[in-house]
């Protein structure tokens, strides 16, 4: 079932005993994440804060904090379910007899059938704050933890546009709020966010950029999907809703956004600006160190007439981003075995936060192979981060922690 915004995600979690309503008034401060923190480790429900101290927003939490909602939120009974559906793609070989031509030509037809379909109206314009007013100050900006560096928008979806091909990108990257109309802009060196930046800044040009907040819950997942450089993650979206995703020109800036956004920040980012970021609680259960990185100046804040602002918390696992790294483990394990046939399967645990272990079932067929695998996965983006990959026959299950850790503690040769 595809779930074009937040209001439908809202209703189907409710409908399925996923959610929780707190109408009691929840300070932003520190309260909301502890009262977070403690749900997700013990699995359970999403939250609807419904009375933020100083916000006029209600805000959702913990909205992907398990493999149910996870599922919901992709529309899907499993995550193999997609898995299979990328696979029968990526298998497609030139065709043969007719009946394999025509075959093809109705797998690429329902592909083209999801592209991003452009609107004129759209409920994310419905209200629109400009410098004039609060800006940043109307939405319910979440500090996490006692020792991070201020409020942080969590969730966000951000959207730049390459100069040179004019090809928009996704990605999500922490914001942190310095006042009422700027924050940080945490993209690291190997996102698509900072080569798109650091093309504008080789030009000594302004970089336009949205940041899109709610909406479908298709588009905030598609946002951390790990796609390459060029590839469109609504494409990636529609393809998974099997429909496509609506998109409609900002008000303010030449960039296209998701029409269901609940939120739209509007600016820019200045090549010649930065400003301390963070500290900032992170995955790993320790704090990511202050560091300097550009900052995004808001000129316009567009959003819906019953928009509710979406938020998550990092920190120890399980943590509600654990759930949405998992569906990428098994949407994205086609791929990986197109480039590198022999791996079977892989599993990347959540005590390792996902790009610290890794650990890969091969077919094995000669002596070495296993480096050799090791070796073409630290190729692979993100995969090049991961710290420990340890590899194993084909008929261990990598979801048995006690066999893993078993063979792992005989039969390693350091």
């Amino acid at each position: 079932m595809f779930l074009k915004n937040t209001k439908e995600f809202i209703k189907k979690l409710e409908s399925e005993g996923q959610l929780k309503r707190i109408s009691a008034e929840v300070d932003p401060v520190l309260e909301v994440t502890e009262i977070a923190d403690r749900i997700s480790k013990t699995h359970g429900p999403a939250l609807l804060f419904e009375n933020i101290k100083g916000s006029v927003f209600p805000l959702i939490i913990n909205a992907f904090g398990s493999f149910r909602r996870m599922e919901m939120a992709l529309g899907c009974d499993s995550f193999d379910d997609i898995s299979r559906r990328i696979e029968s793609l990526i298998k497609i070989k030139p065709p043969g007899s007719f009946t394999q031509k025509i075959k093809m030509l109705l797998d690429l037809k329902a592909l083209s059938g999801v592209t991003p379909k452009k609107v004129k109206r759209a409920p994310c314009q419905q209200q629109v704050y400009d410098l004039s007013g609060p800006l940043l100050d109307v939405l319910p900006i979440l500090t996490c933890w006692p020792k991070d560096g201020g409020p942080f928008i969590t969730l966000p979806i951000v959207i730049t546009k390459d100069p040179d091909t004019g090809i928009q990108n996704m990605g999500m990257y922490r914001m942190h709020k310095y006042d009422h109309a700027t924050t940080g802009m945490h993209w690291q060196y190997n996102k698509d966010g900072n080569r798109h930046f650091d093309k504008y800044k080789s030009r000594g040009k302004r970089m336009e950029v949205a940041v899109a907040l709610g909406g479908s819950p298709l588009v905030t997942y598609a946002a951390t999907a790990p796609l390459p450089p060029d590839i469109d993650e609504l494409l990636l979206a529609g393809f998974i809703g099997s429909k496509p995703i609506e998109i409609i020109r900002a008000k303010t800036i030449d960039i296209f956004v998701p029409s269901e956004s609940d939120f739209v920040l509007e600016g820019y980012v200045d090549p010649n600006e930065d400003r301390i970021e963070g500290p900032f609680g992170d995955h790993t259960g320790f704090y990511s160190p202050a560091d300097r990185y550009p900052v995004f100046h808001v000129t316009c804040i567009t959003c819906r007439h019953d928009a509710v602002y979406p938020a998550t918390i990092v920190g120890k696992p399980p943590m509600e981003d654990c759930y949405m790294a998992k569906a990428t483990e098994r949407i994205f394990l086609p791929a990986i075995k197109m480039i590198i046939p022999e791996i079977v399967d892989m599993e990347l645990p959540m005590e390792g936060v996902f790009h610290n272990c890794a650990l890969i079932a091969i077919d094995k067929k000669f002596p070495g192979q296993a480096k050799k695998v090791i070796s073409a996965l630290w190729g692979l983006g993100q995969m090049a981060s991961t710290k420990y990959i340890a590899v194993f026959d084909k008929d261990i299950d990598l979801r048995d922690s006690r066999t893993v850790v078993w063979k792992l503690l005989n039969n390693v040769d350091p």
